[in-house]
This record gives structure tokens, sequence and C-alpha cells, in this order.
């Protein structure tokens, strides 16, 4: 059985998801790789560790900041931004 597609948008582009599917990977499964960057030097971040310990794949989700994309499951109109 397929997982239902969910449409997400990330920083205002319509992306297609799997229901079920965490934030960061439904990013990655759509070529997204880096989404914020470092203080310092502004190295690109994404996904790391992918299970919730570091804090590399931070986003703003629904107006909410701070949320790692590998936790946040995707949802119908879900609104993401990177920074």
């Amino acid at each position: 059985m397929n997982p239902q597609p969910v449409t997400i948008t990330f920083d205002g582009r319509p992306l297609t998801a799997a229901a079920g599917q965490s934030v960061g990977a439904a990013l990655a499964s759509q070529g997204v790789t880096a989404w914020r960057s470092t203080r310092k030097g502004g190295r690109p971040r994404g996904l790391f560790c992918g299970i919730g310990v570091c804090f590399d794949c931070l986003v703003t989700v629904d107006g909410e900041t701070n949320q790692r994309a590998c936790l946040v499951e995707v949802c119908e109109g879900m609104e993401v931004e990177g920074s």
C-alpha cells in the first residue's frame, strides 16, 4: 500500500511528499539537501544525523521556528521555510 501524497510548500515552492515522511525526508527526496547555513562562514546545512540528536536540520514549520526537519511529520498544506 502506497502512502497518500500530500502537498507542502518549501520557501513558497510547492512540493509533493508521502504522508508519514519527515519534513527532512520529503525535502531530500525532492533534491533539497541544504536549507540553512551556519552563522559563521555561511556553510550549508540540512540533514546530518536524521534522528533528532543534532540541530543541523532546523526549519520553520507553519510559523514555528527551530523545528528539527527530521522529527516533524509532513501534513497537507504545511508551510516550511529554511533560514
